[in-house]
């Protein structure tokens, strides 16, 4: 099972993905897209076509990502709901994938072991769980690594499919 984990943004948006099977959790590959134009109204097509065009050709059965959560300023929650609702739209257009949120302490509480866990935790407990040395670009970048994990698992607990074991 291929996982794409987005962690959206209206400026940019931090993706990364990882493949479930018998033998574990394995790391694809991880990014970020920028999306440059001023206006936030003409950037929402902008962020729909470079997301469609960036994950065009790559397959993936389950889009996961992170809830919303409350914030202080309602303009910019309504932005990135705006943003991350053209995403998912471009991700799924003519695809069928089962798509999973995941709420950022969950996220957390999978990846480093603590719900309240900071920026840098995380991204070292990353770096422990997948055995490889990641140069993130964004903070961005690791959230999505770390909701693709919580989704791995998540999923193949969810379907039974036990990491380690053949089926």
């Amino acid at each position: 099972m291929k996982v794409l984990a987005i962690d959206p943004g209206s400026r940019c948006s931090g993706f990364a993905a990882v493949l479930v099977n018998k033998s574990g959790v394995h790391y694809l590959g991880s990014g970020v897209l920028k999306f440059k134009t001023k206006d936030f109204l003409q950037r929402i097509p902008e962020i729909y076509e470079t997301t469609k065009a960036h994950f065009e050709n790559f397959s993936f059965d389950v889009l996961a990502l992170e809830t919303l959560i409350n914030v202080k300023n309602v303009n910019s929650l309504a932005k990135l709901s705006q943003a991350r609702g053209a995403q998912i739209s471009a991700l799924t257009q003519n695809r069928k994938v089962d798509i999973f949120e995941f709420s950022p302490n969950l996220v957390k509480s999978t990846v480093a072991g603590f719900g309240h866990a900071d920026k840098i935790s995380v991204q070292k407990s990353l770096e422990i769980l997948f055995q490889e040395k990641f140069d993130f670009k964004t903070n961005d970048e690791s959230d999505a690594l770390a909701i693709a994990y919580c989704c791995a698992l998540r999923v193949a607990n969810e379907n039974r499919v036990k990491l380690g074991e053949a089926r």
